[in-house]
Order: C-alpha cells, then structure tokens, then sequence
C-alpha cells in the first residue's frame, strides 16, 4: 500500500513504532514505576500519589487478588469513577496476570448483569455509592469476589473521614446495600501486604483489557485488548503528541487532566496509560459535568494536556470563569469520542491560544487510529492522518478500495487493532477483513496528502429523496449559529421524501426563534439537507463521556410516529 499519510507527518515523528521493546503492558508500567518512583503519579481531590506509591498499593492489592485463588488471564472488574483506587486497581490486576474488565459506574442493574456474565467476572471493585447496582445482580453473575471502595478512603486522616461523612450522610450518595462476603478497598491492601506476590509470566498476547463497546451497533461487545495492543497504542500516542510537547515553554514532566472517566478507552490510554509512561501527573475529576467545581480545580494547576470531548469543551468556553484561567503552559487539547465542531475549536483557540487537535479511534483500536498534527494551529475539519504504525483504507461495500476523495467505510490495520470480540467469532468475523483491516463503520474519505475526514456512521445517515445526508455535516453548521448552544440533527419518517431532517437545539440565546434558524440553515443548505423540523430542548441526551445520544432522539420520534399512528 502507498502509505500517501506519511509525507504529511511532522518532522521527527516515526513512521513505525516497536511494541516489541516490552513483554507486556506491565513490564512497561514497573519500568515506570522505578524510574518516576518520586514523581506524583496521580492527584485527586487535593491528594497526591507518587509512582512510588502506585508500585506498592497495586502490588499489595494484587497479592491479594492473588490469594482468592483466580486463575491467570481471570477477569476482573471495575467500577468506579475516576479516583485515586482507579490506577491502584488497573495496576493491580494487570500485575497479577489478570484482565481489566472496565464498567461504567452509572451502568443499570440489567446493562450490569450483561457485562459481567458476558466477560465472566470473578471479581468486582467497585465505590460504595454504586453497590447497590451490584448487590441487585451478583447471584446471576459468575463473580465471588467483592471489594468496596470509598470517596475518602485514600485521602487520609481526618480529611478521608470528612469526605465520607459528606457523602454518606449529607449528600446522601451511597444509597444502602448489603453484600456479605465483601471486603473494603482498604482492608484488602492491608491484608495483601502480608501476604506473598508472585510475578505472573506475561506475553504480549495476553489479554490486559476487554473493553466493551457502547452498543451503538446492538449488543454491547467486549473488545480483546491484549497487552500488545495496548503498548502500541501509548508508544503511538507519545511519539505522535511528541511535536506539540515539545514546544516552549519546557516542561520536565507533563500535567495531564483526566476528566473523561478512565472506564473509557480515550482517557485509559491518552491520561492513564500514556501519563504513566512518560511519567506524566494525572489530575483525576470524579465529576466533570460540575463545571464550576471543574474549573476551580484546573485552577490549582498549570496543566499541559487536556483531552475532551467536544460538548466538554463547549461546556468550558461557555462559562465566564474559564478565560481566567491559566494556559501559559498548555501544549495539547485533544478532541476525540465525537467531531470536534468548527465554532467551539474558533471559541477555544481564542481563550487559550491553541487549536483542539481532532483524532479518532475505537474501543478495538485502544483506540487511537488517526489524528491531526499534534504541532496543528489551525481547524481542518478532518480526523487526521494515521498515526505510526496503521494502515487506513476506505472501502466499499464489497471490501474493494475506492478511489481518492470518495466516500467508503474506514478500515483499520495495525498493531493496536483488537484480538477479536469477546467469545464472539460471529461478530468479529463482519468486522474483520481477510487481510487485518477492521472495519470500522464510519463513512470517510481520505484526501491526496493522507487525511482522513468522517462523512459519518453508516446507519446515521439520512436519506432524502434518494439524496444522502451526512448528520455531521449539518451539525457543524449549525452549532456555528452564535445562538445555538448545542444541537442533533436525526432523520425522521417522511411519506413524502422516505425522511426528512430534524434537529433538536439547545439554546445559548434565549431569543432564538425556529423562524430565525430556519432562515439561517436555508442560507447554508441546499434543499435536501435543510432541516423540516426545528425543536427547542433544555439539554439533550448523552452518553457518560458527553457524547450526543442521536439514537435516543432517533427512537423517541418513531415512538412517538406509531403512537399517532
């Protein structure tokens, strides 16, 4: 293949990177571990946790994992947001020859039981404020193993106490549950510290994640992340991101904010992993929809990395607080889990003086596969080029490659690329090609110097009148109009054109009219992509990770069709 992409790379930036260099993902965290032992590794709620630290809380809650008598390559999940025993627990259970299984802490009873029985959990951390969900479905699920977690419990001293007092019984946030035979977060450190750790032996095909997907496609999956993979797609992200940190004013060590929970796979890699790598300190935010306590918390730190999402980043620049904050030291803001729209980079990049770099990627990519130029001061609209390592291919839908600058599903090839769905050979064979590439389900092009740009998912495209119209792209344009704060764009059932387009906006100026935005879209769309309904909402549905839910939107309508009907 004529890997067109890597003329348009940085200066400096590898065509290919060696996984090979580590045995597993944890030789590659103890690596760290020794060499940063007296960095801060991880700060949360005002309390900091050297990799000194980290080295021996994970290997103390290992040994203990150790003694339940779990076999190598059992599963384990977790349950929390992001707080101090987040990286204690990863640490931990890689270090034991186990495999992460991550949960979304706001997950329902049913979505739970799901993901446990599917991965064959046999343990489960998890805070104290969600074990209530976990005691509602632990005899339909294979784990016996329950440790209980705390908000305060790594803070220390009286602080600790105070945090738990607040939660429990002023905030009223752990709603009461009762299961049995589990042991505190605490507790079982302090027992594995007596007890003997022995050092799992580890290969790169081992599995060190399996990272269920959000079930956009029907059932949600779990993505076999094996240590290699894993490897390659921190060792792919540092040298991509190298050109942007590299830049004045220099920094010894990089302060990333983990704001995006690490149950998903952009913070796991991008904060987490890559943090830990390169001996990096990671802000954790339990709470990032708190925008106010959010902001007050970036202004203890002058930070140099912020990954978000983009309704996040909205969410920032729209609060009078933000510009006083201090970015003297910010080098990168990567945007990923959605597209990045042209108004809120143009708002960002006034405010703090840099452009958000676009990537993309998947949770069975680990999951970056594109991005833009880390050293990019401009918006391009674009997801980027494929970072060192990857193959990307636009493909039709007979898998055949399709001309330059036209539209096919993007396909994937490279080291970071999923072992497969988990126990699924049926659905990792619809996504698999012959020759390595997944298959991603997004409709892209890519252009003459190698960037790659999202049309959009195959099955959220509308079709007007045998005319395709891309969500995306309309999205764009009318989160550009100054009075709209957010906005969805779905199709919905038209006897006319087969469907017509619809769009939900939140408003930033209380005075906008459907008249107004409708005169506005008219001026920028030609007639089959003009939206036939316009309705006002107070917010829109999202996903944990803020990403804009257009599935919801797009069922509630057909739901509420037939009712009419």
């Amino acid at each position: 293949m004529d890997k067109l992409w890597l003329k348009s790379y940085p200066p400096g930036v590898p065509a290919e990177i060696n996984p090979e260099q580590y045995t597993s993902l944890v030789h590659l965290l103890e690596e760290s571990f020794q060499k940063f032992a007296q960095n801060n590794a991880y700060v949360c709620m005002d309390k900091f946790l050297t990799y000194a630290e980290l080295d021996a809380c994970s290997k103390r809650l290992g040994a203990w994992l150790q003694s339940r008598g779990m076999s190598k390559g059992a599963r384990v999940a977790v349950m929390m947001p992001n707080i101090l025993q987040y990286p204690v627990a990863i640490a931990a259970i890689l270090r034991a020859g186990y495999t992460v299984v991550n949960v979304n802490p706001l997950y329902t009873p049913r979505e739970l039981e799901h993901q446990l029985k599917d991965s064959g959990s046999e343990a489960i951390i998890v805070l104290e404020n969600f074990a209530h969900t976990v005691e509602q479905v632990l005899k339909n699920t294979p784990v016996r193993h329950v440790v209980v977690a705390s908000m305060g419990e790594m803070l220390g001293g009286a602080k600790g106490m105070l945090v738990n007092f607040v939660v429990r019984n002023v905030k009223k946030m752990v709603p009461e549950f009762a299961l049995p035979n589990m042991v505190r977060f605490k507790d079982a450190m302090a027992q594995g510290a007596k007890m003997p750790f022995s050092k799992p032996a580890l290969t790169q095909s081992d599995i060190a994640f399996l990272q269920y997907t959000g079930g956009t496609t029907g059932v949600s999956k779990g993505a076999t992340l094996t240590h290699r993979n894993v490897i390659a797609n921190v060792l792919q992200t540092e040298a991509w991101g190298e050109p942007a940190l590299a830049q004045p004013p220099h920094v010894e060590f990089q302060t990333i904010i983990c704001a995006l929970p690490l149950y998903h796979i952009f913070a796991l890699t991008a904060c987490a992993l890559f943090g830990m790598r390169t001996g990096a300190l990671n802000v954790l935010i339990p709470n990032p929809r708190d925008i106010p306590g959010f902001i007050k918390e970036l202004g203890k730190y002058k930070f140099t990395m912020l990954p978000a999402v983009n309704t996040l980043y909205n969410a920032l620049v729209n609060h009078p607080d933000f510009a006083s904050l201090d970015f003297s030291q910010l080098k990168t803001a990567n945007g990923g889990g959605m597209a990045v729209q042209q108004a809120v980079n143009d708002k960002w990049k006034q405010i703090t003086g840099k452009s958000i770099i676009e990537g993309y990627g998947l949770s069975e990519t680990a999951p970056v596969a594109t991005c833009n130029r880390s050293d990019e001061t401009g918006f391009t609209g674009s997801i980027g080029l494929p970072v060192p390592s990857t193959d990307i291919a636009i493909l039709d839908d007979d898998g055949k490659p399709v001309p330059l600058g036209q539209p096919g599903e993007i396909a994937i090839r490279g080291p970071q690329v999923m072992a497969g769905y988990w126990n699924r050979p049926d659905e990792t064979a619809k996504v698999m090609t012959a020759d390595g590439f997944f298959k991603s389900g997004d409709i892209g092009t890519m252009d003459e110097r190698g960037y790659v740009k999202i049309v959009d998912r195959k099955k959220d495209m509308i079709l007007v009148s045998g005319f395709n119209v891309y969500p995306n792209e309309l999205e764009g344009v009318i989160a550009g109009h100054p009075g709209v704060l957010e906005c969805a764009v779905v199709g919905v059932p038209d006897e006319h054109s087969g469907e017509a387009v619809k769009v939900f906006v939140v408003k930033k100026d209380p005075a906008l009219t459907e008249a107004v935005l409708m005169d506005y879209c008219k001026q920028q769309f030609t007639g089959y992509k003009k939206p036939k309904f316009i309705e006002f909402r107070d917010e829109l549905p999202k996903t944990n990770v803020g990403k804009i839910l257009r599935r919801a939107l797009r069922d509630e309508q057909q739901q509420k069709q037939k009712q009419a009907a």
